[in-house]
């Protein structure tokens, strides 16, 4: 018999922002991680790091980030220059990246240029106007779909992906297999924390005939 360990639960119509927050960002684990790349409409380039990001479709291929903008409503750069202009770049962050990643997540004035402040060189997107981070194992070009306002400070933006680079000694262009070790991507935990993607395992989907077959199986070993 299995034993089940108790839980907690939370209503969250009786928490604090604060404490949804916590609690959301400690279950919803591991989260990928997106360096945004902008430009302003006068050509200015933004970086910043955004957790709350996932991909959400194939077809049409849309990605969303969640932004958190300033509570007195100023846009936060990246929700501005997306308004703006309508395109944006998600970067994968790996873990050799971690690092300057974090230098572009500083509370810098819209004046500094977070790219050069950590480092990290660019090219011009292919695209869309947004640069692309070199040293990123793969960046996906975006064109802005949807914003949904889901709060007076908060947004959900949703990107339609017109082109993906991916680091070329991960990819197999015969077949499109990516080597999930080699793009060693990192993901957001609770707090401070992140995670190395390196521990990998693989499960196949049974088909409910392979099931069924697996179930007569251990259904004679316990007759």
């Amino acid at each position: 018999m299995t034993h089940h360990k108790q839980h907690m639960h939370f209503d969250f119509a009786k928490l604090t922002e604060r404490e949804r927050y916590k609690i959301l960002i400690g279950t919803v684990i591991p989260r990928p991680i997106a360096l945004v790349t902008t430009v302003s409409k006068d050509g200015k380039p933004n970086a910043g790091p955004f957790s709350f990001f996932n991909v959400l479709t194939h077809d049409p291929a849309i990605v969303a980030i969640g932004v958190e903008n300033y509570a007195d409503m100023r846009f936060k750069d990246t929700a501005r220059n997306i308004r703006e202009t309508g395109e944006f770049t998600v970067h994968i962050c790996d873990d050799a990246l971690v690092d300057r990643m974090e230098v572009c997540a500083i509370k810098f004035g819209p004046e500094v240029d977070e790219l050069s402040e950590a480092g990290l060189a660019t090219i011009p997107g292919q695209m869309v106007r947004s640069p692309r981070i070199l040293a990123a194992p793969a960046a996906l070009e975006c064109r802005r779909h949807t914003t949904l306002q889901v709060g007076p400070a908060r947004e959900i933006i949703l990107g339609e992906v017109l082109g993906v680079y991916v680091r070329s000694d991960a990819v197999n262009p015969a077949n499109l297999h990516i080597d999930q070790q080699l793009m060693d991507a990192v993901g957001r935990m609770g707090g401070h924390t992140y995670a190395r993607t390196r521990d990998q395992f693989d499960i196949k989907t049974l088909t409910k005939e392979e099931w069924a077959l697996r179930q007569e199986v251990s259904n004679a070993a316990t007759a």
